[in-house]
C-alpha cells in the first residue's frame, strides 16, 4: 500500500493508507481493535489487482486520525465516518465496504443508513448484536471478553499498553509480530489510548436516548448484500457464540462463511483463503 495521506471527512482528519488505480470502483476497508490499516496489506493488493481504488482509514481516534472532539466511538459515528469517506473520495453507487471486528459495526449501520452507497460489504469477525447467542454469555466466552469488562474501570489507562496488545494478538491469532508496531504508533499517546477505551466505554454506557431523534434503519432492510466471514480458531469471540441462522439477521442474499484454521485476525491468518471469498462475493454481484 501506499504511504499515510490525509483526508477530511465527518469533521475529522483521517489518516488512510491506499492502493490500486484511482480510477477504480472504491473500496473502503475498515479495520478494529486493536489494529491498523496495515493488516489489510494482503485485501488491498488483490482488490488492487482487481482494479479497486482501495482506501483503508486509521479509524477515529487512532493515530494519525482525529480524536472524536465530541468523544463519540460508538457504532452510529463509524457508520457515518464510512459514509463520509464515501462522500470524501468521490464513490459511486459500486463502492463496496469490508469491516473487521469494530469495523463490522461500522459496516453494518453505514449499509443500513445509506444503502444507495454501496454496491455490496464484507463484515468479519464480529456479527450483529442480534446474532449473538447466550454463548456469548458462557463462561468461557466471558474469560474470552474480560477485556471488554477491565476497559470499564479506571485502570484501563494504564494497562492498554505496547504489552497488553501484543498479549491480545498472542491469545487471538498468534505469530503476526509485524502486525503490532503499526498497533503500538497508533495508540502510543494517550488521547489515543482514551479513544480506543471509548469504543468499548460507550458500548456498555450508552448515552440516553435524544428526544425526537430518528431511530437507526433496521439491518436486515437495507438492500446491500453482506458477506460474513469468521475464524473457526477465532481466540476472541468464538463462532459458537453466534447464531448459525446467521443470514436472518443480515440483509437479503447474504452468506456466511468459516475460515479454517483462522483466528481473529483472519485476514493475515489465512490470507489467500479470505482473498478468494472476497473477490468472488464482489464479482458475483
Amino acid at each position: 500500500m501506499n504511504e499515510i495521506a490525509m483526508i477530511e471527512a465527518n469533521g475529522l482528519e483521517f489518516g488512510y493508507l491506499s492502493a490500486g488505480p484511482d480510477s477504480g470502483p472504491l473500496a473502503l476497508l475498515l479495520h478494529g481493535f486493536p489494529d491498523t490499516p496495515h493488516s489489510w496489506r494482503h485485501v488491498a493488493k488483490e482488490l488492487g489487482a482487481a482494479g479497486y481504488r482501495v482506501v483503508a482509514p486509521y479509524m477515529r481516534g487512532y493515530a494519525p486520525t482525529s480524536v472524536a472532539p465530541d468523544g463519540a466511538y460508538r457504532a452510529g459515528a463509524l457508520a457515518a465516518d464510512a459514509n463520509a469517506l464515501h462522500e470524501a473520495f468521490g464513490g459511486g453507487a459500486d463502492a463496496v465496504l469490508v469491516g473487521h471486528d469494530w469495523g463490522a459495526p461500522a459496516v453494518y449501520g453505514a449499509i443500513a443508513a445509506e444503502p444507495s452507497r454501496w454496491r455490496r460489504a464484507v463484515a468479519m469477525s464480529m456479527p450483529p448484536t442480534a446474532a449473538l447467542r447466550a454463548g456469548s454469555l458462557s463462561y468461557e466466552q466471558l474469560k474470552r471478553s474480560f477485556y471488554i469488562y477491565l476497559f470499564q474501570t479506571p485502570v484501563a489507562e494504564s494497562v492498554l499498553n505496547a504489552d497488553f496488545i501484543a498479549g491480545l494478538w498472542r491469545d487471538w491469532s498468534p505469530g503476526h509480530d509485524e502486525d503490532l508496531r503499526p498497533v503500538f504508533d497508533a495508540l502510543r499517546a494517550p488521547e489515543n489510548v482514551a479513544a480506543a477505551l471509548g469504543y468499548y466505554r460507550s458500548m456498555l454506557n450508552p448515552p440516553a436516548r435524544r428526544p425526537g431523534r430518528p431511530a437507526a434503519q433496521p439491518l436486515t432492510a437495507s438492500t446491500v448484500p453482506v458477506l460474513y466471514l469468521h475464524g473457526a480458531a477465532d481466540g476472541c469471540l468464538s463462532f459458537d457464540a453466534v447464531d448459525p441462522a446467521l443470514t436472518n439477521h443480515l440483509p437479503p442474499g447474504s452468506r456466511h462463511a468459516l475460515i479454517a484454521e483462522a483466528g481473529h485476525f483472519l485476514q493475515v491468518d489465512q490470507p489467500a483463503a479470505v482473498n478468494a471469498e472476497i473477490l468472488d462475493w464482489f464479482t458475483a454481484g
